[in-house]
């Protein structure tokens, strides 16, 4: 399997195994890889600000609780430092961090709209 996107270019990149399972069973519906892969490798997050107990991590719970209740001020000016992150920085950030600052985007996106509601 090959992820083709702006980063890997024309050539693509391969899967990297996290397990010595063939493919097939690594990704298959038994393992939660698949889901793994695609939020890493699209830079999304299946976690709901507005549900946190279901599809979001230990990590992104913590996040959540504590931006939950700040002003919408502040908000915007995380969602602009953060956007500025990752569009700026994405070539010299680790893939973890680069992971992690688009899932804090998504929170803090969700937090910000529901405020406006």
């Amino acid at each position: 399997m090959r992820q083709f996107n702006k980063a890997t270019g024309y050539g693509g990149q391969a899967y990297v195994q996290k397990t010595s399972e063939a493919m097939c069973d690594e990704l298959g519906p038994k393992n939660d890889y698949m889901t793994m892969f695609v939020e890493e490798a699209g830079g999304t997050s299946l976690c709901n600000a507005n549900k946190p107990e279901t599809g979001c991590s230990d990590k992104q719970k913590d996040f959540i609780t504590k931006w939950g209740a700040k002003p919408k001020d502040e908000l915007q000016k995380q969602i602009d430092r953060l956007s500025g992150m990752v569009d700026a920085a994405a070539s010299s950030m680790k893939a973890e961090a680069l992971t992690w600052a688009k899932k804090r985007l998504s929170i803090v996106k969700q937090l910000h709209k529901k405020d406006e509601l």
